[in-house]
């Protein structure tokens, strides 16, 4: 199997992630100078591939503040390298990244009563490098597995440029919806849309890609509402390795700002 960036042993760089796992926070970002922080790596990976008019109203929008919104900070040896927004679909709570776009085609999920996760506004700083940059987007989905897995959804959508679309498809066995979409209302691209069936996909996902995986409490403290979980953590470690190996011990601190 052709893993990735030249990868030829598909468990050599499954190690390699995890490896690098060990690296890495998760940060749950909710307003504030974190905000900021993602504001502008947005600005600089969205700059770097001229993926829209850089703009105050399109790097931070009303989506990053629903209440069934999840915006992330991802950071290695504590420096910000990555974010991404998960959205929590039902068919009472519509809102998401992709619906702008796919709306249409994504109420055929939510009228037949799927629960769905949207992953949106990703964004990777174009500064790292190296073996780091190739592994930056396997890290950065993990909250999208993790979500998947904590609100029990049906499928998971992926609103991409086309020449993306076959990553997806080799990582999570995602199907293409909408092949093209041109016109993508802020985005300087043309658009796909996928969908990948989540359940029943967890055990061969994670065999290939156990930095996916993940205990039950982390999952808990990442999506878990401040009633459930009154003092989170403000950053979260992964506990992929530890899932993996069956010890649900828990791995977290707070960040001292230091």
């Amino acid at each position: 199997m052709r893993a990735n960036g030249g990868q030829t042993d598909s468990g050599s760089f499954s190690e390699k992630l995890m490896r690098l796992l060990d690296r890495v926070e998760y940060r749950r970002v909710e307003g504030g100078e974190d905000m900021e922080d993602i504001a502008r790596l947005r600005f600089k990976a969205y700059k770097a591939v001229n993926l829209m008019e850089l703009t105050g109203s399109t790097l931070i929008d009303t989506l990053d503040f629903d209440s069934h919104a999840y915006v992330f900070g991802i950071y290695l040896d504590e420096r910000l390298v990555s974010t991404v927004r998960v959205h929590h679909v039902t068919p009472d709570h519509r809102a998401s990244t992709s619906g702008l776009i796919f709306g249409e085609e994504i109420d055929v999920f939510l009228d037949a009563g799927m629960v769905l996760i949207d992953p949106g506004r990703l964004a990777v700083d174009p500064e790292v490098l190296g073996d780091d940059l190739k592994a930056l987007p396997y890290l950065t989905l993990r909250p999208v597995a993790m979500a998947c897995e904590y609100f029990a959804a049906d499928r998971c959508l992926t609103a991409c440029r086309p020449r993306h679309a076959a990553f997806y498809k080799r990582i999570f066995g995602s199907r293409t919806v909408v092949e093209r979409r041109e016109n993508l209302g802020v985005y300087n691209a043309d658009g796909s849309l996928l969908v990948a069936q989540v359940r029943g996909q967890r055990p061969s996902i994670l065999d290939r890609y156990p930095i996916f995986d993940s205990e039950p409490f982390e999952r808990r403290l990442t999506f878990g509402g401040r009633e459930e979980v009154p003092f989170a953590p403000l950053t979260i470690l992964p506990t992929a390795r530890f899932a993996q190996m069956g010890q649900g011990r828990s791995f977290l601190r707070r960040s001292t700002g230091v």
